[in-house]
């Protein structure tokens, strides 16, 4: 049976090296990375590629948090009775229990991710309008502390990138290597028929 991945295009790379490791019957579509910065077009652009596909494939799957949607996305899925994976963001997904105890720790927590880290300068820099305005810089992360890297496969670039990252925000940088984490786990839980939605 063959799957559509309708997935978030900051975890396009990943989901598309889970579903080879695990040798899926599966195709992944990605939707813009760049909704995040305007959360109300996340459940519409989703649901464009939901009519685009679901002729074509006998069963979708979204691979999305919430990420700020308001519930709109799982509204959307509920009218189409599509399946998502578990999960508010990305974060959650990949840090798993241990997200919980970073935002106890310090609420003030920037977190990067190999995608971010990647995009940083497309997604935050240009997405804030910071390469227009730089001076707005510190007032966009005043309240911010630290920064967690949750790296999924962290090469020596990444992290001089992310350590790049960290200075241009002066923040002190930790990173983690998560792996894909629960995004893996419940995925699979999913393409294996288990039920693991919202």
């Amino acid at each position: 049976m063959t799957t559509a991945l309708i997935v978030c295009g900051a975890l396009a790379r990943e989901v598309v090296d889970i579903a080879r490791r695990h040798g899926w019957d599966a195709e992944v579509f990605g939707v813009a990375a760049l909704d995040h910065m305007f959360p109300a077009r996340i459940a519409p652009h989703v649901e464009k590629r939901i009519l685009s596909l679901r002729e074509r494939y006998d069963r979708l799957i979204v691979v999305y948090g919430d990420c700020g949607s308001g519930g709109a996305l799982d509204a959307t899925l509920t009218r189409y009775g599509v399946e998502r994976v578990a999960g508010p963001h990305c974060y959650e997904m990949f840090a798993g229990a241990d997200f919980q105890s970073l935002m106890e720790s310090e609420p003030g927590t920037f977190f990067l991710t190999d995608f971010l880290v990647r995009a940083f300068h497309g997604t935050v820099v240009k997405g804030l309008g910071l390469d227009q305005y730089p001076e707005l810089r510190d007032d966009y992360f005043a309240n911010y502390r630290r920064i967690v890297y949750l790296a999924q496969n962290p090469t020596p670039d990444l992290r001089q990138r992310a350590a790049a990252i960290a200075e241009y925000l002066n923040l002190p940088l930790q990173i983690r290597h998560t792996g894909y984490g629960l995004l893996e786990t419940r995925l699979a839980a999913l393409m294996n028929g288990n039920s693991s939605s919202k």
